[in-house]
């Protein structure tokens, strides 16, 4: 098998806010575009930052999708949630949150209440996963994926862990059903820790490291906050924690197909982003009270 490079190492950029509740910093389609990552066509990184205590839950109100995947992965605080599906409740750290919007879904998400009260650290990755036409209109569903859920491939040594958030590693498989093949993991390796990988070469891949610093393919230094976006150059490749480190593992098959968005909608034509702004005004994404 041939080794997979760096492309390219990338620095957070100056972080806004979402709503009142994420402070986030944008990688797509940032400083990468949504072709470029397929089927990856967001990514928002709320770095570690600690909120204040508020008797008032900061967040985000209702709001609509269609067309693709929001996956929330808690590193840090508490996220309480829900949709016009009637599913609620609450990502802790640890846990992921894999909201199918298919067809057209209201959704709303709030620094869950005690948390809030107390204030505190929080880290979190929202990601968007892109659906191939013939799904974007498939009933929205919704996965909770606790940690406790989650698949672990344990290292020699007690060298670390490879959480399987979806995908598959070492014959550990994901807990998350996908449309499309998605690798998501988290590599929680300690200080000194290797840890090998293989994706086609054709599927897309970078890792983001949430926490601690990495040496990739022995030469490459990543550090805490920075995405490195491999090259689509070969198959393998591993990383090295420089010290104890948490790496989120992204890897997916892109989705040959034209992109149209506008905000919350993600299809394939203008005429379909026209129909999705027209079905939500008239209220045919359901209901939600804010």
């Amino acid at each position: 098998m041939k080794t997979r490079h760096i492309e390219s190492v990338i620095a957070p950029g100056t972080p806004h806010f979402v709503g009142d509740g994420f402070r986030v910093h944008n990688f797509i389609p940032g400083a990468l575009t949504m072709q470029r990552m397929s089927p990856f066509i967001m990514m928002d990184y709320n770095s570690r930052f600690v909120f204040p205590p508020s008797q008032i839950p900061k967040g985000v109100g209702v709001h609509p999708h269609r067309g693709f995947e929001t996956v929330t992965i808690a590193y840090k605080g508490k996220v309480a949630h829900g949709d016009s599906s009637g599913n609620k409740g609450v990502i802790g750290e640890g846990d992921v949150q894999w909201m199918t919007a298919a067809s057209g879904i209201l959704h709303k998400e709030y620094h869950e209440e005690e948390f809030s009260k107390t204030g505190g650290e929080f880290q979190m990755v929202q990601l968007w996963v892109n659906l191939p036409a013939k799904d974007k209109m498939s009933k929205p569903k919704y996965q909770e994926i606790v940690k406790d859920r989650i698949g672990k491939y344990i290292l020699p040594a007690d060298a670390g862990n490879i959480e399987v958030i979806s995908g598959d590693y070492q014959g550990i498989k994901g807990a998350a059903s996908t449309f499309t093949p998605v690798h998501l993991y988290n590599a929680r390796l300690n200080k000194g820790a290797k840890a090998s990988f293989s994706f086609p070469a054709s599927y897309n891949t970078a890792l983001l490291v949430v926490e601690g610093s990495i040496r990739v393919n022995g030469e490459t230094d990543v550090t805490t906050d920075h995405l490195a976006l491999l090259a689509n150059d070969g198959e393998d490749f591993s990383i090295e924690a420089s010290e104890n480190a948490v790496v989120l593992v992204m890897s997916g098959e892109p989705i040959q197909e034209p992109i149209a968005t506008y905000g919350p909608f993600v299809m394939n034509t203008k005429a379909e982003i026209v129909q999705a702004v027209e079905d939500f005004n008239m209220g045919k994404f359901g209901y939600l009270e804010d």
